[in-house]
């Protein structure tokens, strides 16, 4: 069935072999990359356009003497993660293939039989290339998020923290060399080095878990835990129960256990979570998706200050798993609504560095 899947997504022309070493860049190799000036940039292609347009534009609003020039309280810019700068095509979400190690892998954990087959019903639809053609059942995203809250719940946020991270030392599937941990856009690394370089402060505003996510890039990334916003799941005190928050009191005796999905942090819901924790409107957003386009044209709309978006497209079929169609379709979305598009086929010069291979 895995198989199949990888197959499909790189439309019949990848066969796959029993996983290779684990030995890509480690985390703290990652952690240090540099990117202070344009020529600083070592993973993009010569000429990039998209490359170039942010230069031109980090270069015109950081000089003093520019009339397009924001001051460093302002410089607010947002990425979506899945995608747009962690893989999610081996082969579906971190998030969810967390969600099915938990429900249908764990000897510690015994879903109910109704779980259970929920999950194997995830595992089904993704295994089947579903995810990568958009055919994936509606709602189920909803359902998903559901389910993965629920599987984890009564966890200590310590707990969870330790099972998150056990997980991001698995190899990925259908890539040489490449743990979870590891999964991350070397290009996209830099943008976000490059930006912090010069006194943007960088959000993450993700429709996946948001305790995971803080866990796989926070310190890689040097973005504070608050900085990071994505669906939040329920937090109860041990002793809570059924009491609602309005009418329990923390005792001495309590520590905090994670509780079931509250909303999930997709589309317009992540225009409510930066007007709620930013409080500012952003002048750049990166995002890779349908889902991003709330955020993406809120960057861009009505902005005090000049502003860029940009979608980055997964049409790589050689280097990943891309899909043409999926491709052509966030072609013409970035084209209608004015934003700039990166192809990870002819931008990225290298994805998650030279030694990760899709297996032959």
């Amino acid at each position: 069935m895995k198989k199949k899947l990888l197959a499909a997504i790189a439309a019949g022309l990848i066969t796959f072999s029993t996983f290779g070493g684990v030995n890509a860049a480690s985390r703290d190799e990652i952690a240090a990359i540099q990117v202070k000036k344009a020529k600083d940039f070592k993973f993009w292609t010569k000429n990039s356009v998209p490359q170039q347009k942010l230069v031109e534009f980090v270069t015109d609003v950081t000089n003093k003497k520019s009339k397009n020039f924001i001051p460093v309280e302002d410089r607010i810019a947002t990425f979506d993660m899945d995608g747009t700068f962690i893989g999610e095509t081996m082969p579906c979400y971190f998030e969810w293939m967390l969600y099915l190690e938990r429900a249908l892998h764990d000897p510690d954990y015994t879903p109910s039989l109704e779980d259970k087959a929920y999950a194997e019903m995830v595992n089904a639809e993704i295994y089947a290339g579903h995810f990568m053609t958009g055919k994936f059942p509606k709602g189920i995203d909803i359902g998903e998020a559901k389910a993965q809250e629920k599987a984890f719940a009564g966890m200590t946020p310590a707990e969870y923290e330790r099972y998150v991270k056990k997980f991001m030392e698995k190899p990925v599937e259908g890539l040489t060399n490449l743990k979870w941990g590891e999964a991350f856009y070397l290009p996209m690394v830099e943008v976000i080095k490059y930006l912090q370089a010069n006194d943007f402060t960088v959000y993450v505003v993700t429709g996946s878990d948001r305790p995971a996510m803080r866990v796989m890039g926070a310190d890689l990334l040097k973005i504070p835990y608050g900085h990071i916003i994505g669906t939040n799941p329920q937090i109860l005190a041990s002793n809570q129960g059924e009491t609602s928050a309005d009418n329990y009191v923390y005792r001495h005796d309590d520590y905090l256990i994670r509780g079931e999905l509250t909303q999930k942090n997709l589309k317009m819901n992540k225009v409510v979570a930066i007007e709620h924790e930013i409080g500012k409107q952003p002048v750049l957003a990166f995002g890779n998706s349908g889902g991003d386009t709330s955020m993406l044209n809120y960057a861009i709309t009505g902005n005090k200050y000049k502003s860029l978006a940009f979608l980055v497209i997964c049409d790589d079929v050689e280097r990943e798993f891309g899909n043409i169609d999926k491709a052509n379709g966030c072609i013409k979305l970035s084209d209608k609504n004015g934003w700039i598009k990166i192809s990870m086929r002819d931008d990225f010069k290298t994805i998650y560095g030279d030694n990760v291979k899709v297996m032959r």
